[in-house]
């Protein structure tokens, strides 16, 4: 579960050039910018990531009413800034100050969800469904040990893509239609359902007659903007879940998937072998898309050759997003 505010250490400070009143400041394994002489190495700091919305009645956090109290990624005298760093005084004076606690409900911070465009709603079926993981992929900064771990792991480097995701799946005999949190009833004006009956998903699924679950990003006219230029919808898988065995099928066979389910993968960018170089990971996640050069990419996910699982995170599985897409589209 991601941690929109916590307790850290401070892991380096150094100076920015032509800066007098800033310096940069590393926290996990995110950069940011703080006032100069806020922090030292090895201070304690609550650290708040980006997407996150900060109450209003907080004094603490005023200066940032024009901002709507919303952390975004920000770039100040060249420096790229991704989250913020308050000092500890801010918290509960009875607040136990031990590295990595949460303090998100402590601050009554929230998650920015954007609203909902209305060609994404429709009549929920219910929730999502308990035997398929959800689509969510964790900002390897905020878990940069992940890496130590899995040094040398070879990886696949894709390219993630900024639309909506989807999840279809058939499971004795059940089939059925989901976004990243609702299962849908069938619609003809439903998005989810009109790109699965494009695809003829649900036929081919019957057809196999295997309790899987494909999951992927819808992209097109009406969805971000439609960054890909693309004239009607379509769908990238990224992910062929096993419900049977509860487990997702290594990459080696989701091109062989693929095929057999007449649709296309997300781009694939490069191989990879996990090393503890964080600047290396986000300088791969900037570049252009290549569905379309003339836009910047949302970033890349990484994963294993071979599924495999982390004691953090579950199935080893991160995301790294682009520093310049999130400057200028968000």
């Amino acid at each position: 579960m991601r941690k929109l505010a916590s307790i850290q250490l401070i892991k380096d400070v150094r100076p920015i050039e032509n800066a007098d009143s800033i310096e940069a400041i590393q926290v996990l394994g995110w950069q940011c910018v703080a006032k100069k002489g806020e922090f030292q190495l090895g201070d304690y700091c609550v650290y708040i990531e980006i997407d996150s919305v900060l109450p209003e009645d907080n004094i603490y956090f005023s200066f940032l009413a024009a901002k709507k109290y919303r952390i975004k990624t920000i770039k100040l005298r060249g420096q790229i800034s991704q989250g913020i760093a308050f000092p500890i005084s801010i918290l509960p004076s009875s607040t136990e100050i031990i590295e990595g606690l949460e303090v998100t409900d402590i601050l009554n911070i929230k998650k920015y969800e954007p609203q909902v465009p209305i060609h994404l709603s429709g009549i929920a079926k219910g929730s999502f469904p308990s035997f398929i993981p959800r689509t969510d992929e964790t900002r390897i900064q905020s878990v940069p040990e992940v890496l130590t771990r899995h040094q040398g792991t070879p990886c696949v480097v894709t390219e993630k893509l900024d639309g909506t995701s989807i999840t279809i799946y058939y499971n004795n005999g059940e089939f059925g239609v989901c976004s990243r949190n609702l299962e849908w009833k069938e619609e003809s004006n439903n998005l989810y359902w009109q790109v699965t009956k494009k695809h003829d998903l649900e036929n081919i699924l019957l057809g196999i007659n295997r309790n899987i679950a494909i999951q992927g990003e819808v992209i097109g006219p009406s969805l971000q903007k439609n960054r890909y230029a693309l004239s009607e919808h379509t769908i990238k898988v990224f992910d062929i879940f096993d419900i049977d065995k509860y487990q997702y099928i290594n990459r080696h066979f989701l091109k062989e998937w693929a095929l057999i389910l007449s649709i296309d993968v997300v781009p694939v960018l490069s191989t990879y072998n996990i090393n503890d170089d964080l600047d290396y990971l986000v300088d791969m996640s900037m570049g252009t898309s290549i569905l379309n050069p003339k836009v910047q990419r949302e970033g890349i996910v990484i994963r294993p050759f071979i599924e495999c699982q982390d004691e953090e995170l579950g199935r080893l599985s991160f995301k790294v997003i682009n520093p310049n897409y999130l400057l200028k589209y968000e």
